[in-house]
């Protein structure tokens, strides 16, 4: 149950003041009264004038938001248990739409979408209360993308490059590792200072505490909000949540921060929406979701933004994440976001089961705005990976049916095995940008062609060794650089190749 105690400080000090000076027009001691109680919400008489996403006060302390304003009633979802609301309970106006507190003090906790506190940490004494609706910036204030937010995962480093301030959505079938991408990336960011705002819509109390253990063994808490809501909360929270968690990164974004928002996943933020609008008996529409079903999701994601450095220069980068069924991406929600978002990462149950981890699709997964802000060094690295390595998968499904190949086909086929073994990555495994750049160019350069299948991972430890240490050749050359020329890259090769061969593995010239 929701209490007014539960509630942070800053939100119950709002109700009480707007209970007290909200103008006569708005008098907050006009009673409404509970008509209907349903799961979740319940419908309110009596009000001559309220306000769209107004809180409400309930019996018991129990907050309400009105979102269905009709001739003679409210409906009005609970933010909060209300198992002991009856009909004819009273029912009080705040004046106030719903906020919730932000700012450092949230840095390290783990908090429902009121802001009030889910740990043993103590209250929280935010300075700041940000309303969870604020309008997406307007254009003028915007900038383009520009800068790379490397998550430390090769495959997406590499050919799917996300930038500060993109909208980039991971999308596929459940148990096939999207949380564990959200949260490599989120842990990759605590170096870079980098904040992360994890947001789960309606998950199991389990997964959400594997996320927290990574995240504190990591060291990456205290950069981190975890907003959280579980499968026994109501679908009014769960519907909060993401717009909570988002207006938690603009306070940051608008102080000049980077900001990093994962929510995980908005196919149950999608049902809990549709749940709320059924049961206020909405007209249902494809799928039975309310026609607004694309709408509370574009106003969500299009307040992620790189600002103008005139305007502060912050950046909100939100990953959303949508469950896909037997690998459907032409379902009404999955085609909703995607067209909402500037790329996706496709993840597939074909890849996790052949042990392919990360599981992702590189032919079909698009990144369209990274690219601009990819790292120099790693253009003049990759060039026509991602082509060249979706050409191999059709000739190795292709080469399954016995056909005869031609040497030059056989030999694609061979490098696309080593350059699919490469691109493994063990789970919150992350890789420095001088790592990727020394693994990626020993492949691109055929320097591994030669070597088994099965010693690849041993290759790329030994490269990935020489690069950690400082006083290497290899890390001078790849540091001293922000692009790679044609006289800098043969140093490079040539390094690599000597680093392999003293590390026992055949390399041709």
């Amino acid at each position: 149950m929701t209490r007014l105690a539960d509630i942070p400080l800053h939100l119950a000090d709002l109700l009480e003041t707007a209970a007290q000076s909200v103008q006569p027009t708005l008098d907050t001691t006009v009673v409404g009264r509970v008509s209907r109680v349903a799961h979740g919400l319940v419908d309110v008489a009596g009000f001559a004038s309220i306000q769209s996403n107004e809180v409400l006060r309930l019996p018991r302390g129990l907050l309400g938001l009105a979102v269905s304003i009709r001739r003679r009633s409210v409906g009005v979802i609970l933010l909060g248990a209300g198992h002991h609301l009856r009909p004819g309970d009273a029912v009080y106006r705040s004046g106030i739409a719903i906020s919730v507190p932000v700012g450092p003090a949230l840095l390290g906790r783990i908090v429902n979408p009121l802001g009030g506190p889910l740990d043993d940490a103590g209250p929280i004494r935010a300075a700041y209360q940000r309303s969870v609706w604020s309008p997406a910036p307007p254009i003028i204030l915007r900038a383009p993308v520009t800068e790379p937010l490397q998550t430390g995962i090769k495959t997406i480093d590499a050919t799917i490059p996300i930038g500060k301030g993109q909208r980039e959505l991971i999308i596929g079938d459940r148990q096939t590792g999207k949380t564990a991408i959200a949260v490599t990336t989120m842990i990759n960011q605590s170096a870079a200072g980098v904040i992360s705002i994890y947001c789960t819509i309606g998950q199991r109390a389990s997964a959400t505490a594997r996320v927290l253990q990574s995240l504190k063994d990591s060291g990456a808490l205290p950069s981190t909000i975890v907003v959280a809501t579980s499968g026994d909360d109501t679908p009014g929270l769960q519907y909060v949540a993401p717009y909570a968690a988002m207006a938690m990164a603009e306070h940051f974004m608008h102080q000049g921060r980077d900001v990093l928002v994962v929510f995980d996943d908005l196919t149950r933020h999608a049902r809990a929406y549709r749940e709320l609008s059924l049961l206020m008996r909405r007209p249902p529409g494809r799928e039975a979701y309310p026609g607004d079903i694309f709408h509370i999701h574009a106003i969500l994601l299009e307040r992620a933004t790189q600002l103008s450095p005139t305007h502060g220069g912050g950046s909100i980068t939100a990953l959303p994440i949508v469950e896909t069924q037997a690998g459907d991406i032409a379902a009404y929600i999955p085609t909703n976001l995607i067209s909402i978002t500037d790329g996706q990462i496709l993840v597939t149950p074909r890849l996790f089961h052949l042990g392919v981890l990360p599981a992702i699709d590189i032919g079909r997964s698009v990144s369209r705005v990274g690219g601009k802000a990819q790292l120099p060094i790693f253009r003049s690295v990759v060039q026509a990976l991602k082509l060249s390595y979706a050409q191999f998968e059709e000739l190795e499904s292709f080469a399954r049916f016995g056909t005869r190949l031609d040497d030059e086909t056989r030999t694609q086929i061979e490098r696309g095995r080593r350059v699919r073994e490469i691109l493994k990555q063990g789970e919150h495994d992350r890789l420095t940008v001088a790592e990727q750049i020394a693994v990626l160019l020993a492949t691109t350069s055929g320097l591994i062609d030669d070597i088994p299948v099965d010693s690849i991972s041993t290759a790329e430890e030994a490269i990935r060794a020489s690069v950690r240490n400082q006083a290497s050749e290899i890390n001078e050359l790849l540091t001293s650089t922000e692009r790679l020329d044609t006289t800098t890259r043969g140093q490079a090769i040539t390094t690599l190749r000597a680093l392999l061969r003293a590390s026992g593995f055949h390399v041709r010239e």
